[in-house]
């Protein structure tokens, strides 16, 4: 692989100052010559201003965070790095490459996730180019390889997880977004590596179910929002009611046989699983009728 060769270029002011006046003498030579015909003189004058004007195409300039990647004649001779007017062998090409931070969305994406559900996600990257070298001779078209490679890896990664988790401990595209940027943006990342770019960051931007589909799971996920809910109620329901009788017993506030231990059990249940508030029944009798 070729790797980036940071190369010092010479300051083109430099160069300017030193080029201006040997033009400047050339034309002065050259009327002289002409005036006094001098035919040596007036080829001299002639030749160094050519020189002169070819030295002249050696000037470039060098934007902030930008890179200018230098051949000879198809061999790869350096990268300049360093902004402002510079000067450099005018036979070498001067290639332009960006070195700003990026970014793009990618399209929505139709994939099957992990449990064969069809989704529409899209992602956005956030990258920049970290070796010139790389980007320019690893590949064809560092751009569109950054485009390509990136939408693969979101694909890829949406059929590793599920769109939605139904316990805590199973990670989701939904449920678990920094763990799945992470996980996306690590395999960005080692697509893009031979092409000299760096991922700074990948976040999924757009994540749904397909519309085919988006109704039924819409209901599947209503209903496992209600168990679940169901399901926290219960336990602390039982708790609370343990608590209750545990301390009617240490507290002898009152002696219950099994039976109305059950009873209480039941109508505490009742009364604390229930989805409207308990009408209240008074006894005026005794505890056992």
């Amino acid at each position: 692989m070729i790797r980036e060769k940071e190369r010092q270029a010479v300051s083109g002011f430099a160069a300017l100052a030193l080029l201006l006046p040997v033009l400047a003498g050339c034309l002065y030579y050259f009327v002289q010559a002409v005036r006094a015909p001098n035919v040596p003189l007036i080829l001299g004058a002639v030749l160094v201003a050519v020189l002169s004007l070819v030295a002249l195409c050696g000037l470039f300039v060098v934007n902030p965070n930008e890179g200018r990647v230098m051949q000879l004649f198809g061999s790869y001779v350096g990268t300049v790095r360093q902004p402002g007017l510079r000067f450099a062998n005018p036979f070498y090409t001067k290639k332009h490459i960006s070195l700003r931070v990026r970014n793009f969305e990618s399209a929505r994406l139709k994939v099957n996730d992990i449990e064969g559900n069809p989704i529409e996600i899209a992602a956005v990257v956030v990258w920049r180019v970290v070796d010139t070298a790389e980007a320019c001779f690893e590949v064809d078209s560092y751009e569109n390889y950054v485009h390509v490679q990136s939408e693969a890896a979101v694909r890829n990664m949406a059929t590793s997880y599920p769109y939605d988790a139904h316990d805590d401990k199973q990670i989701s595209m939904r449920g678990h977004t920094a763990q799945i940027a992470e996980h996306l943006k690590r395999e960005i990342q080692e697509r893009l590596a031979k092409a000299g770019v760096e991922v700074i960051e990948a976040r999924i931007s757009h994540l749904a179910y397909a519309p085919e589909i988006a109704s039924a799971m819409l209901q599947r996920q209503q209903a496992g929002a209600i168990i679940a809910a169901r399901q926290r109620i219960v336990d602390g329901a039982v708790g609370m009611v343990e608590m209750a009788l545990e301390r009617l017993d240490r507290n002898k506030v009152v002696a219950l046989d099994a039976e109305r231990k059950a009873a209480m059990v039941s109508n505490l249940l009742v009364v604390l699983c229930g989805e409207r508030a308990a009408q209240p029944v008074l006894n005026t009798g005794t505890l056992y009728q």
